[in-house]
């Protein structure tokens, strides 16, 4: 079965940590795109004034649901806390940074509405336009996917996307453990242990430099080297998941059809409608 695009709603998590020159632009984006979309913020103990302007947000209504951890725990401990309160059909974690551009999200729903895909990857490296920037960044991605693709199995191009969007009944059943960037290999390794059928799709990235405020390090890309060891060879492990077809929702909040021309533009890039 076919949904159109009105019939889920979509549930972005949004782990925020000091991005108070880009969070409302961010969260802005989110909102713009045409679906139903439920925004889950969890501030990650935040002390540059972020935590004032998602109060804000929150209050506006322009925020669904806003969780304040007291101090930094790190990404994957923030996704886990968005995971708890999201009630939608379809989850995709959001970076609140810029670097991913939300209106891509449609492109990313599209093999789970057709019944393709309980997991979609964004890929960075399947021909999407990108800013150019480190190499060693580069290559240092490509070892990662490929040692988790030698435990999982899985052909990725790109494991370390931050664009992971699942569906909310499989996503629940994960048992996510990490707290900082090792979500990513985490994550994937627990698709794979459930059989997730797992689809990419090209998407655009517009990476910043660390005088921009990218927080990822090289620390972090040896830490990863563990993480995919821990999550692909020590338990817990995931369930096996039985895929049902997604029921339409019944109490849409918005009525977005398929033949609108930004939807339809991004979600079929064959251009066929």
């Amino acid at each position: 079965m076919t949904l159109r695009w009105n019939q889920i709603r979509i549930s972005v998590l949004m782990p925020v940590y000091n991005e108070a020159a880009h969070v409302a632009k961010a969260i802005e984006r989110v909102r713009a795109v045409p679906l139903d979309i439920e925004i889950v913020c969890v501030d990650d103990g935040s002390t540059d004034g972020t935590r004032e302007i998602l109060e804000r947000l929150a209050a506006e209504g322009i925020i669904d649901h806003l969780i304040i951890q007291p101090e930094n725990r790190g990404k994957g401990a923030a996704v886990r806390t968005a995971i708890q309160a999201a009630t939608g059909d379809v989850m995709v974690i959001q970076d609140a940074d810029l670097e991913y551009d939300p209106a891509e999200i449609p492109r990313l729903l599209e093999p789970i509405l057709d019944g393709r895909a309980d997991a979609v990857f964004g890929s960075r490296f399947m021909g999407g336009p990108q800013r150019v920037l480190y190499f060693w960044h580069r290559v240092g991605n490509g070892l990662l996917t490929l040692l988790s693709n030698m435990l999982t199995d899985l052909n990725l191009s790109d494991m370390e996307t931050c664009y992971k969007m699942v569906r909310a009944d499989l996503m629940k059943t994960l048992p996510l453990v990490s707290n900082r960037f090792g979500i990513e290999p985490e994550l994937t390794a627990r698709l794979a242990q459930a059989g997730a059928r797992i689809y990419e799709v090209p998407i655009s990235y517009s990476g910043r430099t660390y005088a921009e405020g990218k927080k990822i390090g090289w620390k972090d890309g040896i830490a990863a080297l563990w993480h995919i060891f821990r999550s692909n060879l020590l338990p817990p492990k995931a369930p096996r998941f039985e895929p049902r077809p997604l029921q339409p929702r019944r109490d849409m909040r918005r009525e977005v059809e398929v033949g609108g021309a930004r939807i339809a533009g991004m979600a079929r890039p064959d251009g066929e409608g």
